[in-house]
């Protein structure tokens, strides 16, 4: 199956064209080659609503006759803002499908495949199946665990510090650092922050939907996050609080039912702290600065711990430079 590496990644990359416009669906991109082994057509899913990604490439061509198809998720076989992708394959006469994955959803998981078998199509995969399912790693937490993907961003000094004792934290990082947040947060359904972080450095955050956790509601109106997008506030007028906090776990299955499939939380320490066992991928940002104080804030903090085994375990995933900062992406 090696031979399809090449145009399964090709798969990927059209995917990722259209990072944060496709929730709740997934990633998808989509290759079909003519029996000599080129490329005759492409398509992705665009945006949530549209046609997905086979649909997409095959609508380009009149026939598909003996072709292959390379798609990176198994093709749906079922009706919903679209019609099954399984039944255009089948209808253009493609003779072939490579896959990168099979569908989490269990209204499509082995059916697609299935279907296409049933009707003589040839089905090989999985192919490149770790990439796959990286690329739609919130889908997948969606669908197996019926939970909203929770990311945090924090930035910091070698020493760990996002800001002096005085709450003096502009900047850390460099604007190299701070334009990749930027595209850091397209991925996300979400933004989440706190008063804490409002009341201190009044951040605009852009963004089409925002979460804030106010459990007194000290924030004004005025301030710079509320005047541009979607805002859902959590106090303690309508959320339960535990150890004098707001529940963490309530607001997440709270953002769920709302259909918030991913958030991504730009906070302080405590706010760090409270949403790390939730976690499923951190991006710290380092910069070459140490600041030396051992009263500044810090980017994660909360109980006091004797044990170096208490530590929250984490697995290196990536890195990435944005001179002279670092990022070093981490995931459970």
């Amino acid at each position: 199956m090696k031979q399809y590496n090449h145009y399964m990644n090709k798969c990927i990359e059209l995917a990722r064209q259209a990072q944060g416009d496709t929730s709740p669906n997934p990633l998808v991109g989509c290759v079909i080659l003519n029996n000599q082994g080129e490329i005759i057509s492409t398509g992705y899913h665009r945006k949530y609503g549209e046609n997905h990604a086979e649909r997409d490439a095959l609508l380009k061509l009149d026939r598909a006759d003996d072709c292959t198809l390379v798609v990176n998720l198994e093709p749906c076989s079922h009706f919903g803002k679209t019609p099954p992708c399984t039944d255009i394959i089948i209808e253009k006469g493609i003779k072939k499908v490579v896959y990168g994955m099979k569908d989490p959803n269990p209204v499509v998981s082995g059916n697609g495949l299935k279907k296409l078998r049933d009707a003589g199509v040839e089905v090989i995969g999985p192919v490149l199946e770790d990439e796959c399912r990286k690329l739609n790693e919130i889908f997948i937490k969606n669908h197996t665990k019926k939970q909203t993907f929770v990311a945090i961003k924090t930035a910091t000094t070698i020493d760990g510090k996002i800001a002096t004792y005085t709450d003096d934290s502009k900047w850390i990082t460099s604007d190299a650092a701070r334009s990749e947040v930027r595209n850091l947060r397209k991925k996300y359904d979400a933004i989440l922050t706190s008063s804490a972080t409002i009341l201190a450095d009044n951040p605009t955050m852009e963004h089409k939907k925002k979460v804030i956790l106010d459990r007194e509601n000290k924030t004004s109106l005025d301030a710079n996050i509320y005047k541009q997008g979607e805002i859902y506030v959590f106090s303690k007028e309508n959320t339960p609080v535990k150890d004098n906090k707001l529940d963490v776990e309530f607001i997440l299955n709270k953002l769920y039912e709302l259909g918030i499939m991913s958030v991504f939380v730009e906070a302080g320490g405590g706010l760090n702290e409270s949403f790390l066992p939730y976690c499923d991928k951190l991006y710290h940002f380092i910069a070459p600065k140490i600041l030396g104080d051992n009263t500044g804030k810090s980017c994660f903090y909360g109980k006091s711990q004797d044990k170096i085994s208490n530590c929250t375990n984490l697995r290196f995933e990536s890195f990435s430079q944005f001179p002279p900062d670092i990022l070093i992406t981490y995931s459970k």
